[in-house]
């Protein structure tokens, strides 16, 4: 296998065309996203290139306290995202709980993916596991943000039904069971459907990634399907306990909707 071949200042330089192209679309087709387009890959650029310094010295100094410290910054990170997301439109009691089922969530399947399945030695090892809590973190965030916005939209819009069957003596869990089924759906479908188009239609990210540094290709696809299947365990993991200890924050201590 060879190895990867490596990019020059002029050859990234060159890749920016595309970005150019785009920006020749959008200032042509008055769309005004000409200053978001340059700030956001500014805004990239410098991001990736100091990520790249950074984690060229922490791989070359691994050191247990600093990799759960750039874990806790990234889940941190995370669920502050969702929290901008959703801003005023959040209780305290559910932000609470979002933050609990983004820990909870990803650092669970993240030690089970790294210690159990891989057995990565010493167990802080942030080669992988900056990477791995990376791509854990970041879907579960997409995933608890979809189910989120889901969420407050079926305790919204269907009110009424969940204040109905309150009435009829059903139970907060079972007033708001179909909305809860809903959104836990809502949320996993981006994931299944990335599954689903693997190998097919694209290659992902991990994949593509490995075999351009000469990795073989077998051993590309055995990490990608450990890693699709840890991303969806975290974001399933994740979704569900913000679902089932979140639909409890849309009630008072008497089970009435507040």
């Amino acid at each position: 296998m060879r190895g990867i071949i490596d990019l020059g200042f002029w050859q990234v330089v060159l890749a920016y065309v595309f970005a150019m192209i785009v920006l020749a679309i959008v200032k042509k087709r008055g769309v005004r996203r000409e200053k978001e387009l340059i700030i956001s890959s500014i805004r990239m650029t410098v991001q990736l290139i100091l990520t790249g310094y950074i984690l060229t010295y922490i791989f070359a100094n691994p050191h247990p306290l600093v990799t759960i410290a750039i874990i806790i910054l990234m889940e941190c990170f995370a669920t502050y995202t969702v929290y901008k997301k959703f801003k005023g439109k959040l209780s305290k009691k559910l932000k609470r709980i979002i933050a609990f089922s983004m820990g909870i969530g990803t650092i669970s399947c993240l030690l089970y993916f790294l210690l159990i399945v891989i057995r990565i030695n010493p167990w802080y090892d942030p080669q992988y596991f900056i990477p791995i809590a990376g791509m854990l973190i970041g879907n579960s965030m997409t995933g608890i943000s979809l189910g989120v916005k889901s969420l407050l939209e079926g305790m919204t819009t269907q009110k009424n039904l969940v204040e109905e069957a309150l009435t009829l003596g059903a139970t907060p869990q079972m007033a708001t069971k179909n909305i809860i089924n809903k959104t836990f759906d809502a949320a996993i479908m981006p994931t299944l459907n990335t599954m689903l188009g693997m190998g097919i239609i694209f290659l992902p990210g991990m994949m593509t990634g490995q075999i351009l540094s000469g990795t073989a290709p077998t051993t590309a696809v055995t990490y990608q399907i450990a890693i699709m299947l840890g991303i969806l365990g975290a974001v399933s993991l994740t979704v569900i306990t913000m679902l089932q200890l979140g639909y409890r924050s849309f009630f008072n201590e008497e089970d009435q909707l507040v």
